[in-house]
């Protein structure tokens, strides 16, 4: 079923009695939540954290302390650490992808297959259109963050003894405890993908070419990562949106540290802000003729 036809109501656009707003937000959810790429995109990230737990497994030596990704060498005595290695291993690539394809998609999708110009015709306003695709973006940012911390708990369970967690501050928290920081670290890397999908809204706007828009946003996550990896730019790294992505790392001590937390979140939150008004502003006055 095309975008067009899932979002075509018989009242002219009003849908539900929750007001056009709502209507074109469910049937946005719905569109994205239903394409076969979603959740294959879904499906791979899921499978990261399986072939982590898979690997080290069915690896005849442990891994030495300080090699591969963080928390790697924990895997094998507790399967706990499985959802925090993946998390760390998806945070710098894979993560970054699936959700610039969904970002840079928004507009440019839907110019590409020509319902841009229904939407606008339905009452739902060019203001409204973007908010109702910035929130389709999260939520797939939630679902992937989610899906991985899940996969990797799963996995872990499955494959490993699971116990008390050894925190990086040297103390023992219980299964229950654990299961909530694992939570909280999602919830903090879907908090750091907002600015990026901010981005991909906005770049989104200037073409309808949606594989451009996605390799677009996809290109400059991994600039902005190799940009922060150089020193020599010091004073550039606290302006750049993936500067914290790894600063969860404080979720995981005693007492817990939520300093990065609100460093990331008024990052992010500039980040959404300036790209979502330039977004606007070039959206607002742009012909659409497809």
């Amino acid at each position: 079923m095309s975008s067009a036809e899932t979002r075509r109501q018989p009242d002219g656009g009003s849908g539900a009695s929750g007001g056009p707003g709502l209507a074109l937000l469910g049937s946005e959810l719905s569109v994205l939540f239903r394409r076969v790429r979603t959740w294959a995109m879904l499906l791979a990230l899921a499978a990261v954290p399986i072939l982590i737990a898979v690997a080290v497994k069915l690896s005849s030596r442990d891994v030495p302390p300080g090699r591969g990704p963080l928390f790697l060498d924990r895997v094998s005595q507790n399967g706990l650490f499985v959802a925090f290695t993946a998390l760390v291993v998806c945070v710098p690539l894979f993560l970054p992808l699936t959700v610039g394809v969904v970002a840079g998609d928004t507009i440019a999708g839907e110019a590409n297959l020509g319902t841009l110009r229904y939407l606008l015709i339905a009452p739902a306003g060019r203001v409204r259109l973007l908010l109702v695709k910035y929130t389709g973006a999260v939520a797939f940012c939630c679902a992937a963050t989610l899906i991985v911390a899940a996969s990797g708990a799963l996995a872990g369970v499955v494959l490993f003894p699971v116990g008390p967690v050894t925190l990086l501050s040297g103390d023992t928290i219980g299964v229950g405890e654990a299961a909530v920081r694992t939570l909280l670290i999602a919830a903090y890397i879907t908090l750091s993908l907002l600015g990026l999908s901010a981005i991909g809204l906005l770049v989104s706007t200037f073409t309808d070419v949606p594989v451009g828009a996605m390799a677009a946003t996809v290109v400059l996550a991994v600039v902005s990562q190799v940009l922060d990896n150089l020193p020599q730019l010091d004073w550039l790294h606290p302006w750049l949106f993936c500067h914290h992505w790894l600063g969860f790392a404080d979720l995981l001590r005693q007492p817990m540290s939520w300093n990065s937390f609100g460093e990331n979140a008024l990052l992010q939150a500039g980040y959404v802000a300036v790209c979502g008004a330039l977004a606007y502003a070039k959206f607002s006055n742009k012909d659409v003729l497809s």
